[in-house]
C-alpha cells in the first residue's frame, strides 16, 4: 500500500461532513430507516490517516466440526473511486469522481485436518449519498478464499437499483459468473453487519428497538455453502439496555445488537458502549464466535518491516513460524 488518502478533519473535510450529515436527514428514500450520522465527532476520530486494528479469538463451523482460528478486523476510511469502485489515488480522478467510505477488512484464518482456510471479507459503506443510494449503504462487497483445494473471488457493485456481481471459482458449476441482483435502495448487505452495529450502515436503531429490514445475502456464506446469492427479509434489533461481557481483552460494557438473516441465521454482535465503539465480539446460531483479544490505531500498511513484529504481537497476533507444512 505504497499510496493512500484518507479524509482528514481540515475545514475542508469538515464542510464535507456537514453536508453528509445534511445529505443523510435528506437522502433516505421516502418510508425507510433513518441513516447514521457522519459529523465532526466522527472525522475527529476516523479522519487521523490511521487504522483501527483489532485481533480476536476465532470458532468457525467447517464440514460439521467446530475449527479454531484467529480473525481480524480493519477498520478505516478512505477516499473512493465511484466510476472504479476502489481506492482512489491523490490526483488521479476528479473530485466529481470521488467520495468517502468506511472500510471493513475481515480476515478469517482457520485450519480444517491437514489444511487451512484463509477468507478476507471486504465491505465498503459510502459516507456521501452516491450512485443513487444515500450514506450508509454499501457500494462495494468483495470476498476472497484460499484453501488447499483452490480459491475464490466475488465482488458486488452496488448501483442505483441492483447490484453487479462477478465472481470466478475454481469449483464446477461456479466457475464464472456475471450478472445484476435486484437490490432495494434500504437494503443491508449481510456482509456489513458489523459495520451496522457500530454505527457506520443504516438503519440507525434506538434502544430497544426492532426492525424488518431487506438484506442482501453474504458472498462468504454463499461460496462456502455453494448455493446462488439471494436477498430477503429478515430482522433488526437493539437491546434496551447496556450490559457486561467478558473478552480475553478485559471485561466491558457493551450494547447488544441481534440479526435474524433470511435464512434462518441469528447473530449476536457486542459493541463497546464507549467511544470508539469497537466490536468486543459475536456469536452466530450456526456456531461462529470471535472474542476480541486487543486493538491498536495504526499506519498498519507501512508496518512491513521485521522490526514491526512487536505491534502484531501487541494485537494477540502471532507472526507466521519461519517454517510452514
Amino acid at each position: 500500500m505504497s499510496s493512500r488518502r484518507v479524509f482528514f478533519l481540515t475545514a475542508t473535510a469538515a464542510a464535507a461532513a456537514a453536508v453528509v450529515a445534511v445529505t443523510l436527514a435528506m437522502s433516505s428514500p421516502a418510508g425507510t430507516a433513518p441513516g447514521p450520522a457522519f459529523g465532526d465527532s466522527f472525522w475527529k476520530r476516523w479522519g487521523d490517516g490511521k487504522a483501527e486494528l483489532a485481533g480476536y479469538d476465532l470458532t468457525i463451523p467447517r464440514y460439521g466440526e467446530l475449527r479454531r482460528g484467529e480473525a481480524v478486523t480493519i477498520f478505516v476510511t478512505e477516499t473512493f473511486s465511484s466510476s472504479l469502485r476502489v481506492k482512489s489515488d491523490p490526483g488521479k480522478h476528479p473530485k466529481t469522481d470521488e467520495f468517502p467510505v468506511m472500510k471493513l477488512n475481515l480476515v478469517q484464518d482457520f485450519a480444517t485436518g491437514i489444511y487451512d482456510y484463509n477468507l478476507m471479507t471486504s465491505a465498503f459503506v459510502a459516507l456521501a449519498a452516491v450512485n443513487g443510494r444515500p450514506a450508509g449503504a454499501a457500494t462495494k462487497i468483495s470476498f476472497s478464499s484460499q484453501e488447499w483445494c483452490g480459491n475464490a473471488f466475488a465482488q458486488l457493485l452496488f448501483d442505483p437499483a441492483s447490484a453487479r456481481l462477478v465472481s470466478h471459482s475454481y469449483f464446477d458449476g461456479e466457475a464464472d459468473l456475471d450478472t445484476r441482483v435486484p437490490v432495494p435502495a434500504d437494503a443491508l448487505a449481510a456482509d456489513a453487519l458489523l459495520l451496522w452495529a457500530r454505527g457506520f450502515a443504516a438503519p440507525a436503531l434506538a434502544p430497544g428497538e426492532r426492525r424488518e429490514v431487506t438484506f442482501v445475502g453474504s458472498l462468504r456464506e454463499a461460496r462456502l455453502e455453494h448455493r446462488p446469492l439471494a436477498t430477503g427479509r429478515g430482522w433488526l434489533a437493539r437491546a434496551s439496555a447496556p450490559s457486561r461481557v467478558v473478552a480475553p481483552a478485559g471485561t466491558f460494557e457493551v450494547e447488544r445488537r441481534s440479526v435474524e438473516l433470511p435464512r434462518g441465521v441469528k447473530w449476536t454482535i457486542d459493541v463497546e458502549a464507549a467511544e470508539p465503539h469497537r466490536i468486543v465480539g459475536w456469536e452466530t446460531s450456526d456456531g461462529e464466535k470471535a472474542s476480541l483479544v486487543a486493538s491498536d490505531r495504526l499506519e498498519y500498511w507501512k508496518m512491513h518491516s521485521e522490526a514491526d513484529l512487536p505491534a502484531l504481537i501487541k494485537l494477540g497476533l502471532k507472526p507466521r513460524p519461519p517454517r510452514t507444512p
